[in-house]
């Protein structure tokens, strides 16, 4: 159910989300991965993936950080126990535990390093997520953020011109359900404001020059099809409207000749 803390409940657990959690990190994992390489993390580093979904990337991080000991959380049970399935093989060295970033009710200092992905658009209050976030991190630690930024996507212009529905969309949406959909432009601030040092701002590129069409389009085919309704409720665009946006972006990735790109934020800081 919906409630003041998860106002997309409905559509983080719905099966589109499992699609796009796994078309998101074929995407954006090889442009990230050599990000997590300049913390210089000790052999044995205790990592917490807050807000994990399926473990897509809990798992790839284990593989990068094979003596690592590694934490999964989650309020989503269907997720959750997808991804104990998907990283079973690689031991009791991760676990999986249904928790609040809100609230996590874990020890303060206990991480090396904290990730959190694709979250924070997602829910009101950002700052007290990260707030919460640094607090389990230790001196000398990490926060690794993807802060998503939906006025970071560019398509070329067809019938429809796909700057109409991402300035007007992202804002109503945000406006209905308590969220910054631009949260990944603040995100340097709030990390600033904690006092965190060494503050990085990367940007993943998806376009199909460095991500495959097929799997730029997954992305893209899930949002349509898990948003559809919820956007149509919250905002003045009808669903009819989405989906024919949504449709022609599609058409675009998928045209040899056509171009469209998100830009993805990561921002990352260390503890003091």
């Amino acid at each position: 159910m919906t409630d003041d803390l998860n106002p997309q409940a409905r559509e983080m657990a719905d099966e589109s989300m499992i699609r796009n959690l796994a078309a998101q990190a074929e995407a954006i994992w090889p442009q990230e991965q050599p990000l997590f390489q300049r913390y210089s993390l000790p052999a044995n580093a205790s990592v917490l993936d807050a807000g994990c979904g399926t473990g897509e990337i809990t798992e790839r991080l284990a593989r990068m950080f094979p003596r690592a000991s590694l934490l999964g959380v989650d309020i989503i049970e269907d997720h959750l126990a997808r991804a104990r399935d998907r990283c079973a093989p690689l031991g009791s060295r991760l676990r999986f535990e249904n928790r609040s970033i809100f609230e996590l009710g874990l020890p303060d200092s206990s991480f090396d390093l904290v990730v959190c992905r694709h979250v924070l658009q997602a829910v009101p209050h950002a700052e007290r997520v990260i707030a919460e976030l640094v607090r389990v991190t230790r001196r000398g630690g990490w926060i690794h953020l993807i802060p998503e930024d939906y006025l970071m996507i560019h398509f070329e212009t067809a019938r429809l011109d796909p700057d109409d529905f991402w300035i007007q969309g992202p804002r109503r949406f945000g406006e209905a359900t308590g969220t910054d959909l631009r949260i990944g432009r603040r995100a340097f601030r709030i990390l600033r404001g904690l006092g965190l040092s060494q503050i990085t701002v990367d940007y993943v590129v998806i376009d199909p020059l460095r991500v495959p069409r097929q799997t730029f389009a997954s992305i893209w085919t899930a949002w349509r099809d898990g948003y559809a309704d919820a956007i149509s409720t919250h905002t003045s665009i009808s669903r009819q409207q989405f989906l024919e946006h949504f449709d022609q972006m599609i058409a675009t990735i998928n045209d040899p000749d056509g171009y469209g790109v998100w830009h993805v934020p990561v921002v990352a800081g260390r503890i003091p």
